[in-house]
């Protein structure tokens, strides 16, 4: 496969790393164990769907055709399509990858900052509380 732009091809993917690995763990620090139900749900079960990368995004149903919208694995792909087919061109999906991961990456970080600082302030405590454990009786 000819890729004449590689050192774009492995900045932008370092930086969808980044983006989705930070977005993963902004669920994780608010919502806890059950986070990792939620990052499931939104990485994986409803990305791969709305991703535009096998199925056209205007024969998806009405609710898929919005989340394809935000949802960070179509923009990953539109940017990565743009790179190794399009010459880089930003007019063919790598201006928009970029801003909206980059959109995506401020919305992480304010929503994992805030919820977990309003935690803070609340005196709320992510981390179970350790319990002592209960006296036995020494047989005599």
């Amino acid at each position: 496969m000819d890729a004449s732009h590689l050192p774009l091809l492995r900045l932008s993917s370092v930086y969808a790393i980044a983006v989705c690995g930070i977005g993963a763990l902004a669920l994780l620090a608010v919502f806890g164990t059950p986070g990792m139900l939620v990052v499931t749900l939104v990485s994986i079960a409803m990305a791969v769907p709305t991703d535009g990368a096998t199925t056209p995004i205007e024969a998806l149903p009405g609710f898929c055709r919005f989340l394809a919208e935000f949802e960070p694995l179509r923009q990953i792909i539109g940017g990565v399509r743009s790179i190794l087919y399009y010459d880089a061109r930003g007019d063919a999906g790598l201006t928009r990858g970029w801003v909206m991961m980059a959109v995506g990456l401020l919305v992480a970080a304010l929503f994992g900052f805030g919820v977990t600082g309003w935690y803070d302030r609340k005196g709320l405590h992510r981390i179970p509380a350790e319990t002592k454990p209960e006296k036995t009786a020494v047989p005599a």
